[in-house]
């Protein structure tokens, strides 16, 4: 898949407020400060459409942008650390569960982890929430240029094994540097898998 175009849409404070479900699209979350509004700007090649920031919890409403007028791409809250009061931190976690189990256009869920560090409980939590909530996932491992590649690669297998005590079948996982553009080309392949086998 190449994106010719990809554009912001709306934000939105909860998922009724939505754009209208008549497109598929796709969700990408992560732990605060995992890069994944750097992720989004690589994949579109459009500079700065995702805001990033160095201070955690800048994404704070459920962001859609359009792509070719064909699907969506839904940028959500992070979770975990942000400088923000715990009311405010619980009240973005609901709005993005009652986005994710509500949704009803919804492909697939790209959760992005941090491949410089160890496995987090929280992210682990998370991904299998999403798992018995019956969400399709995939899973993108950011920051590949920022850490050694064998001591990336050893947190990325603690981290799939970690999945072994409640996953059957361990969610397929990209290997990405925003910053060295690694991992596009995969990842725009299985966009275009995604979305050309549904529309």
């Amino acid at each position: 898949m190449k994106i010719k175009e990809a554009k912001f849409l709306k934000s939105s404070a909860n998922y009724e407020k939505c754009p209208p479900a008549n497109l598929p699209e796709v969700a990408f979350i992560g732990r605060s400060n995992v890069g994944k509004s750097s992720l989004i700007n690589m994949l579109t090649g459009i500079k700065n459409m995702a805001k990033t920031s160095s201070t955690p919890g800048k994404t704070q409403l459920i962001n859609h942008f359009i792509v070719d007028d064909k699907w969506y791409l839904v940028d959500l809250p992070g979770y975990g650390f942000a400088k923000v009061p715990l009311s405010e931190k619980a009240k973005w976690e609901k709005m993005t569960w009652d986005y994710l189990l509500n949704r009803v256009n919804l492909m697939y869920v790209f959760v992005l982890i941090d491949m410089r560090i160890p496995p987090q409980k929280i992210d682990l939590d998370f991904v299998k929430k999403l798992g018995q909530s019956d969400i399709p996932i995939k899973i993108i491992f950011t920051k590949a240029d920022k850490v050694k590649t064998l001591e990336g690669q050893k947190n990325i297998n603690a981290f799939r094994e970690a999945l072994t005590a409640d996953w059957a079948i361990i969610p397929e996982y990209f290997i990405t540097s925003a910053e060295r553009r690694t991992g596009k080309v995969e990842l725009l392949g299985l966009l275009g898998e995604i979305f050309e086998a549904d529309i």
